[in-house]
């Protein structure tokens, strides 16, 4: 099934100022620390361009495949992918198993997070001025320009040694 709403981005306004990074980690650590967020802003050197990552709520999520005690699941009010922490034993495996590398693990906790699109108010969409981040509906995803990204970001690790 498919999700309801979706985080989207569009590269092309990010400028990597990094406002979603520290809004999330303090809305959900309560500390202003960007490896705490559950969105993290990658810098694509290759294309000159920020690139917000977070959880794309995969249809068929390979971290909830991966997960050896069913910790992972669609919650299906927001059609979200969220973990258990009541089952999970923090064995990394959706950590690994996520292609998009939005998964997060905290050392001090002992267990993954992702993001949770705070409860259907992501704080990062309504904090980005530029507007870079929006939460839509999933046909409004601009797929052409995410396949473009996707094209030039691979080509790049080709050519890297």
């Amino acid at each position: 099934m498919m999700p309801a709403k979706v985080l989207t981005v569009d590269p092309k306004k990010c400028t990597g100022c990094r406002t979603c990074e520290v809004a999330c980690s303090v809305k959900h650590a309560q500390v202003s620390n960007p490896a705490r967020a559950r969105i993290r802003v990658v810098n694509w050197e290759v294309t000159e361009q920020f690139l917000p990552v977070s959880c794309q709520h995969c249809e068929d999520a390979p971290c909830q495949e991966a997960c050896p005690r069913e910790a992972i699941s669609r919650e299906p009010e927001l059609e979200r992918v969220v973990i258990d922490y009541s089952k999970c034993v923090g064995c990394r495996t959706c950590f690994y198993a996520c292609p998009f590398g939005a998964m997060r693990f905290d050392p001090d906790r002992g267990r993954p997070f992702k993001c949770n699109l705070c409860d259907g108010r992501p704080l990062c969409v309504e904090l980005c001025e530029d507007k870079a981040l929006a939460y839509t509906n999933p046909t409004a995803v601009p797929y052409p320009r995410a396949r473009e990204m996707a094209r030039v970001y691979k080509s790049s690790i080709k050519r890297k040694p």
